[in-house]
């Protein structure tokens, strides 16, 4: 009788340690699972921000190169060079350039050309326009602030216009002078070189005798 019980109990034993096996075996079979299937996500989602970071630091970067390259570049002026050099013309340059620069783009200056009648030390302008005189021509620069306010000085002090530095406003001031006038004597300076006399005046479409008259006095190219 006794063996009899005994073999219960350790049947029962058997029993629960089966039973304690079976509920371990089946906790880890549904949990595990769940938690990698989680982890999976969690790490893809972390290495995807983490790219997308990478992704807009490298296109601020490149952003940042491209403004910086952009400010950087050197803004350009376009000049008018006439008179005695090699190569007259319309030239482009860096804004920082020289008349000496714009000279020299235009092959330089000729033989017989005037060096002491521009300044090769100034800065230029956007449209400015630089004339180099020959030998025994005494022009400044056409365009310059220089020139302009030698022609506004020499307005004021003789009452008479310069034909060889006024602008095309400056020509305007003077009666019968329109502004297609003015711009027909500033066309025949560029192509012509400076005046030599107020006389030349009739050399210019549509200005005769009569005209030249009334026009005289009102000139000088002293």
């Amino acid at each position: 009788m006794e063996d009899i019980i005994e073999k219960i109990k350790e049947y029962k034993l058997f029993l629960a340690l089966t039973a304690i096996g079976l509920l371990l075996g089946g906790y880890f079979l549904f949990h595990r699972p769940q938690s990698s299937a989680s982890t999976i996500p969690d790490l893809y989602q972390s290495s995807s921000s983490t790219s997308s970071k990478e992704k807009v630091q490298t296109t601020s970067s490149k952003e940042e190169k491209t403004v910086t390259s952009v400010s950087d570049a050197p803004e350009i002026i376009t000049v008018d060079v006439k008179g005695a050099v090699k190569q007259p013309g319309v030239y482009e340059l860096r804004s920082n350039s020289r008349v000496h620069d714009a000279i020299h783009k235009a092959g330089g200056m000729t033989a017989d050309a005037n060096s002491q009648s521009v300044n090769l030390a100034q800065k230029l302008s956007d449209e400015a326009v630089i004339y180099v005189a020959k030998e025994g021509e005494d022009v400044p620069a056409l365009g310059s602030s220089e020139s302009s306010a030698t022609s506004s000085a020499s307005a004021e002090k003789t009452g008479k216009v310069h034909l060889n530095r006024a602008t095309e406003t400056e020509l305007q001031t003077v009666s019968g002078i329109g502004q297609k006038r003015a711009q027909d004597i500033i066309a025949y300076r560029d192509a012509n070189g400076p005046f030599r006399s107020v006389d030349d005046l009739k050399n210019v479409s549509g200005i005769g005798e009569k005209t030249l008259e009334k026009l005289r006095d009102a000139f000088t190219v002293d």
